[in-house]
């Protein structure tokens, strides 16, 4: 069941998603509603409720020499909205996007001189197709193994290399359950690793990242940490999840992700704030964190504000200096979604992601030119084409 009178198809873009359960079908149902002349290349989002193996046979039997790029999910974003358990695509018109990718598959290894021959060898292979210059007219997008611990070495390393290339992306989730996720490259799914997409394109288009927390005056140290594992130990010289529930005054044995999402923290840089999600409380009163955390920094307690306020204002500065867009890349933090579930208003926010044309996924993270950061909505937004401007 594809629902494909939902989707959209944009000049240079086609959205596409499927509810359908079986890997067979799924394919058929994306080769359906993406398959034409001109696509060039696919981006896909999809449940890791999933038959993954049938389900990476069945995409590579249907979308015979298209390349694919995708990850699993925290919840898809797709053309009506927010999905649970589909799959969300896009394809790139390739008379519009020159897209290169390359699959990172040990991620713990990964230097900077990996990084810069990465970087060049993308650069080589976008500039082959003549569309448009480098500089000025590419991103990159990274799709993360969201359970790695080791998406701050990927990013310092890539984020050097790209240069004055915009960057965003998101680390894959699992639904939740926090066990296994994947991301897809070349007819696999695969776990510990990440895959980077560059895309140049003529089209006008920003990379953006915003949150709707405002910074309370109540602070936490992080005085003992297992940097390694991301676990805080301590908190103030106490133990991190009894400091923490005794700040959003809650029991220690209530402490779970819909008082994470609630009550989240960020730490300041320069003048910004940037959330630092966790992600479980542990039976030894210490916290799991989504973000690498060090020992000494200082973490601020936030306030939730609007979110939908956030995301209408975030696109009211996209339509004025982009025009009307023809597709928003989303990368949307699951915290942010299960706060919409506890506070209400889905509806409202699902109306501007359809006027928006947002597809993208729920995320375990997000990445914003080097920085992995969490409980976000990161992207880029792509103008619609002018035709007497090229």
């Amino acid at each position: 069941m594809s629902l494909g009178q939902l989707s959209f198809d944009n000049e240079g873009i086609t959205a596409a998603f499927s509810y359908a359960q079986q890997a067979e079908e799924v394919a058929q149902d994306l080769a359906g509603q993406l398959i034409g002349s001109s696509l060039g290349f696919v981006l896909f989002f999809c449940s890791a409720e999933y038959d993954l193996t049938a389900l990476s046979t069945a995409l590579e039997r249907h979308f015979v020499g298209v390349p694919l790029i995708g990850c699993t999910t925290a919840g898809e974003i797709t053309a009506r909205g927010y999905g649970r358990g589909c799959i969300s695509a896009i394809g790139f018109d390739h008379k519009y996007f020159s897209v290169a990718s390359v699959l990172i598959d040990e991620m713990e290894c990964f230097s900077l001189y990996d990084a810069q021959n990465l970087v060049e060898n993308l650069v080589s292979d976008c500039r082959s197709n003549a569309l448009a210059p480098i500089k000025d007219h590419s991103f990159a997008l990274t799709l993360l193994d969201g359970l790695s611990s080791r998406e701050e070495v990927v990013l310092a390393a890539l984020s050097a290399a790209l240069g004055s290339i915009p960057h965003f992306g998101g680390s894959a989730g699992d639904d939740n359950h926090l066990t296994h996720t994947y991301v897809y490259y070349d007819g696999q799914f695969h776990t510990s690793a990440a895959v980077v997409v560059l895309i140049n394109t003529h089209l006008a288009f920003e990379v953006f990242t915003t949150h709707h927390l405002q910074p309370s005056e109540e602070k936490l140290v992080v005085t003992k940490v297992d940097s390694d594992s991301r676990r805080v130990l301590e908190f103030n010289a106490e133990p991190a999840a009894k400091e923490y529930a005794r700040l959003i005054n809650c029991r220690l044995d209530a402490l779970n992700m819909h008082m994470f999402a609630s009550y989240p923290l960020a730490v300041k840089i320069s003048e910004s704030y940037y959330p630092r999600a966790i992600q479980q409380a542990n039976s030894d009163q210490s916290l799991t964190f989504y973000c690498a955390v060090e020992n000494g920094i200082v973490l601020t307690a936030m306030n939730t504000s609007s979110l939908l306020d956030n995301v209408n204002q975030l696109f009211l500065g996209l339509n004025q200096r982009l025009g009307e867009l023809l597709v928003t890349i989303g990368c949307d933090c699951f915290l942010r979604r299960l706060e919409i579930d506890i506070k209400g208003g889905q509806a409202s926010i699902e109306e501007v992601l359809q006027k928006q044309h947002v597809i993208g996924f729920n995320t375990y993270g997000e990445q914003f030119n080097g920085m992995h950061i969490n409980q976000t909505f990161t992207g880029v937004a792509i103008g619609r084409p002018k035709h007497d401007s090229y």
